[in-house]
């Protein structure tokens, strides 16, 4: 069940990237050739650009070139590792060894040199986002512990007893922290990506379950946005 879980997840989790690049014809190509892999990607051609991006997208995987046309993408990578919980791949033409241990030590969780093969860089890309999600399959809050390998959960201490599809409502949760997930989501992803009719009613008596299960006075997690859906508000006590 764990691994029928992990696999729903990746199904419906955000595979968003954005590529920093200022070689306009390598940008495109590269931007197109991941969009027929399945990603959405966002682009910028230049430092600058790329932060503004960083900021406005929640993108899951940063490729980023190490020589930009106002900035050094090593030193790009640093400032991202720090801020943010991200993998990133530096994409670049500096293909002295002393240039490849320097963007490990800025950060980088991959580096590859240029040219480089579309194949290697589209596997590299699943494994450092496979990678970053395993690392992610826990949530806690001193609070709250969920366990999304194991199917454990815990609230104050004590073990909690959640369903499966309670599970797969958090993963998408937490795959898409701080956005509103509407209700036509839940039923694609979770109950109806299939093409099967299911009442539109068993979101909200779902999410009203897991609620009961999950909150208490002090610890409220879901908050419903009406009209258009739910957020999760990470544990955030009711102002």
């Amino acid at each position: 069940m764990a691994e029928r879980l992990m696999q729903e997840r990746e199904h419906f989790a955000m595979n968003t990237i954005l590529l920093i690049e200022d070689d306009s014809a390598l940008k495109t190509g590269l931007s197109y050739a991941l969009e027929l892999e399945g990603y959405q990607v966002h682009s910028a051609p230049n430092m600058d650009q790329g932060k503004k991006l960083l900021q406005e997208e929640q993108a899951e995987l940063l490729i980023l070139d190490g020589n930009l046309p106002d900035g050094d993408g090593f030193q790009l990578c640093r400032a991202v590792k720090a801020e943010r919980d991200m993998p990133v791949i530096l994409l670049t033409a500096r293909d002295m060894d002393k240039d490849e241990l320097e963007g490990f030590e800025a950060g980088a969780d991959d580096y590859i040199k240029k040219p480089f093969s579309l194949p290697v860089l589209f596997k590299r890309v699943e494994v450092a986002l496979r990678n970053y999600r395993g690392s992610s399959m826990k949530y806690s809050d001193g609070f709250l512990y969920l366990d999304f390998e194991k199917l454990t959960a815990a609230k104050a201490g004590a073990a909690l007893e959640l369903t499966a599809t309670e599970f797969k409502i958090l993963a998408l949760f937490l795959a898409n922290e701080k956005q509103v997930i509407t209700k036509s989501m839940f039923l694609e992803k979770i109950w109806d990506y299939e093409g099967n009719f299911v009442d539109e009613h068993v979101v909200p008596v779902n999410i009203n379950r897991l609620r009961a299960k999950l909150e208490d006075e002090n610890h409220k997690y879901i908050k419903t946005v009406y009209g258009i859906g739910y957020q999760w508000i990470k544990g955030e006590g009711r102002k």
